[in-house]
């Protein structure tokens, strides 16, 4: 990774610095989306709801606001309330209040205050995202720029985003997931770990002439022989 961004730098005092900026301690196991924390507990990674994402206010005052009947004190509540949970995007917030039916007018001019005031920031939450979701799940510059764009996410802050993993990043982290799942496929034929492994890497976004190199690798480091291994699908 050659930058790094602190999304709470940004964020007001009473917001939680979002997961994404702090390291992850490597790779999860398969199934979560984050490193375990002290005895077992598992730290929830960066876009996983949170308590107060199922609806459960912040506070009171978060409360209030949002029985307001001022449309503007209600944006601002809804939008206070979401992201204590989590940093969001422009647009998640912005889908938020059209559902809680706040006057598009009203919306845009609360939404264009918070990113005054850093409170959003897309740059900062894609930049996050990237080094959370790489490091905590393995995936890959494709995968990431994907999520990315269902968040709403603008392209050319996803290519700078994304742009912090270089290829021997990315080769590096593919080669440590096969290494944690080679042992699982002890016992299966040749073929069929190939297969296994290869796939494993393709849902991670990972191309398919990386997968096969970085599969092929490890299997002949196992004193597998692939020379006469395919090229073509897994």
């Amino acid at each position: 990774m050659t930058r790094r961004t602190d999304w709470a730098e940004h964020a007001r005092p009473g917001i939680p610095r979002e997961p994404g900026s702090r390291e992850d301690g490597g790779l999860a196991p398969d199934g979560e989306s984050g490193p375990r924390g002290r005895r077992g507990r598992r730290r929830r990674g960066f876009g996983e709801p949170s308590a107060q994402d199922g609806g459960t206010s912040s506070s009171s005052r978060a409360e209030e606001g949002e029985s307001s009947g001022d449309p503007a004190e209600r944006a601002r509540a809804i939008c206070l309330r979401l992201l204590t949970g989590t940093p969001r995007t422009r647009k998640q917030l912005a889908d938020a209040l059209r559902k809680r039916e706040i006057p598009d007018d009203v919306a845009e001019e609360v939404l264009s205050r918070f990113e005054e005031v850093g409170l959003i920031n897309d740059s900062a939450f894609a930049d996050a995202w990237v080094e959370s979701r790489h490091h905590g799940r393995g995936l890959a510059r494709r995968a990431l720029a994907r999520e990315l764009r269902t968040k709403g996410v603008d392209s050319e802050l996803i290519d700078e985003a994304v742009g912090q993993l270089d290829s021997e990043q990315e080769e590096a982290t593919a080669r440590e997931l096969v290494a944690r799942k080679l042992r699982s496929t002890c016992g299966l034929d040749r073929d069929k770990r190939l297969r296994r492994l290869a796939g494993m890497l393709a849902r991670k976004g990972y191309s398919e002439g990386m997968a096969l190199r970085v599969v092929r690798q490890a299997l002949e480091e196992e004193g597998e022989d692939t020379e006469f291994l395919g090229d073509g699908e897994y």
